[in-house]
């Protein structure tokens, strides 16, 4: 146990009974509790594999690799239609997080052999976009602006 997580737990005024339910989880599956981005952070052989979240309508376990989970229980959640490698499980009540305690374990699991294994999230390129003619021709037209454009994370 991070005697930071426990500082970033007594801050929190919502969610914290059920993240605190889920930091014994984590903990049980033998994974290094560390603060990282201002949250606590779960790490496996050096290796980041999944951060509590705590938001104004819900807490959640977000996994880094998401999308390279099997979900068999059809549960992780995409934070957005553009992103490309995490899924969270999304928690409203500690009763959820108790009935779901084998499920979350077993993913955490599958998250660990995921590095393990050394599995990467296969990120598009920025050359691999769709992007619009107006973008295109002011590339064309400022070499700076492109080179800059090319330097962002797609």
């Amino acid at each position: 146990m991070n005697p930071k997580v426990d500082e970033y737990l007594d801050k929190l005024k919502n969610w914290q009974e059920e993240l605190v339910l889920l930091r014994a989880i984590l903990l049980d599956c033998m994974l290094t509790e560390e603060i990282k981005w201002r949250v606590p952070c779960y790490t496996f052989n050096n290796k980041n594999v999944l951060i509590l979240a705590n938001f104004k309508d819900y807490c959640a376990i977000s996994f880094l690799k998401g999308t390279l989970l099997k979900d068999t229980e059809n549960i992780l959640v995409s934070p957005g239609e553009n992103s490309r490698s995490v899924k969270y499980l999304k928690f409203t009540k500690s009763q959820e997080v108790q009935k779901l305690t084998p499920i979350i374990k077993a993913y955490v699991y599958e998250a660990i052999e995921v590095e393990k294994a050394g599995l990467k999230v296969d990120l598009k390129k920025s050359t691999d976009l769709d992007l619009v003619e107006e973008l295109i021709d002011k590339m064309n037209q400022d070499s700076t602006f492109q080179k800059a454009f090319n330097a962002l994370t797609p």
